[in-house]
């Protein structure tokens, strides 16, 4: 399961949060074309992300969701759980936090950090905003591992850096800049910028066809 390629555990994620909105309908089995459907992919690769966590077994009424996000929860979540802090507290470090809150049992974030004194002691969603001078600290205490970085750009490295040498494992990175981080350590990167520019660049593509 280490091995699973990064597209699968995406669609693994997408899985888990259709079926959870499928069972709250009173539904209890779904077929890999009805899933598929959900998620505008084909069956064939329902089948097969399926046939790489193991053995569910796809009954005449299809698979059996509560067993089928189950098992999808053995593979991303850890058993302990995992901790998370969102460093930066402005709009989108508050809207990460707030959305994010309640979402999964297994990842809780427990921390967000600021240099705006202003913002330190505010909360969201029972999210306290620490000074991120005690960042190294909370992060050990608390025992954080995986870190939302939506810091401005001129900071990111350093921050990063920080983060490392406080221990954490994993980093989703919201800003603009390319991090580098040691081995050991899994950084995502997602630029919103680039996002936007690569649907703007197929809009104007099929606007000039």
């Amino acid at each position: 399961m280490n091995n699973l390629p990064g597209k699968t555990v995406e669609r693994l994620s997408a899985y888990r949060r259709v079926l959870l909105i499928y069972l709250t309908k009173g539904r209890d089995h779904i077929f890999s074309h009805d899933l598929a459907k959900l998620l505008y992919i084909t069956a064939v690769q329902v089948r097969r992300d399926v046939m790489l966590i193991g053995n569910i077994g796809m009954h005449k009424n299809g698979y059996n969701v509560k067993e089928l996000i189950a098992r999808i929860g053995e593979v991303l979540d850890s058993k302990e759980g995992q901790k998370v802090a969102v460093v930066g507290f402005g709009y989108l470090g508050k809207a990460i936090t707030g959305y994010f809150a309640g979402k999964r049992s297994k990842l809780i974030v427990l921390a967000s950090f600021d240099i705006n004194t202003k913002k330190v002691g505010a909360k969201v969603n029972g999210v306290k905003c620490f000074h991120i001078n005690h960042l190294e600290t909370i992060i050990r205490n608390k025992k954080i591992t995986i870190a939302i970085l939506t810091v401005p750009p001129d900071v990111a490295t350093e921050v990063t850096n920080r983060l490392v040498e406080a221990g954490i494992k994993g980093i989703l990175n919201f800003t603009t800049v390319p991090l580098k981080v040691p081995q050991g350590v899994y950084l995502e990167e997602y630029d919103m910028i680039t996002s936007v520019e690569k649907v703007a660049f197929f809009v104007k593509k099929n606007d000039e066809e």
